[in-house]
């Protein structure tokens, strides 16, 4: 049964290695290589896959590389970075830079620009989340005050302020997770 299964979604030995994980170190400007690592943590997704997704359309690669032929890196700003990434994106980066007479490094870095309007939509999100943390913390201070009058109008030991201070205690904890998660997107605040 599950031999079927697997022979119908058409598994080869070649899609598999393709699929295979491997090492290749890149000279790139220390912002292009901080780029794909913010996307990637901001994201939570792996550098590997955000490179399958750079390199997956063909039209897409064959027009960063036209744009790429001009460029003139300045070696004294680029530094070595070893990514991991598929066999096939590999492959295909080699194929590209080889048929485009272009270095393998200005390919990456060119396709790793693609995540420029993913940054600044991000970035939209971070500064949003951010204005909404602090209309939150407003509220708090609020709250306390609330709980404040509630404990004073119908007693510590009562029924509804028992369950009010479980519900602003789960506030609390939000809040605190969504200082979490604002403080990791820290990281889109110095792109442009």
């Amino acid at each position: 049964m599950i031999n079927e299964k697997v022979n119908n979604r058409m598994f080869s030995l070649d899609t598999l290695k393709g699929m295979q994980s491997v090492r290749a170190t890149f000279t790139l400007p220390k912002h292009t290589i901080n780029l794909l690592s913010a996307v990637a943590n901001q994201l939570g997704v792996k550098q590997k896959s955000i490179f399958d997704h750079l390199v997956e359309d063909k039209n897409v690669m064959g027009k960063i590389a036209d744009e790429a032929q001009s460029y003139q890196p300045k070696r004294d700003q680029r530094k070595q970075k070893t990514f991991v990434l598929s066999r096939n994106s590999l492959s295909a980066i080699d194929t590209f830079a080889r048929k485009h007479n272009l270095p393998r490094d200005v390919l990456v870095e060119f396709s790793i620009k693609q995540l420029y309007p993913v940054v600044a939509q991000e970035k939209k999100r971070h500064e949003n989340r951010k204005k909404l943390l602090n209309e939150m913390e407003k509220f708090q201070v609020r709250s306390s005050q609330f709980m404040d009058k509630a404990r004073y109008l119908i007693g510590e030991d009562d029924d509804m302020v028992q369950k009010l201070e479980d519900v602003f205690s789960q506030y609390d904890r939000s809040i605190e997770d969504l200082k979490t998660s604002i403080e990791k997107g820290r990281c889109m605040e110095q792109f442009q």
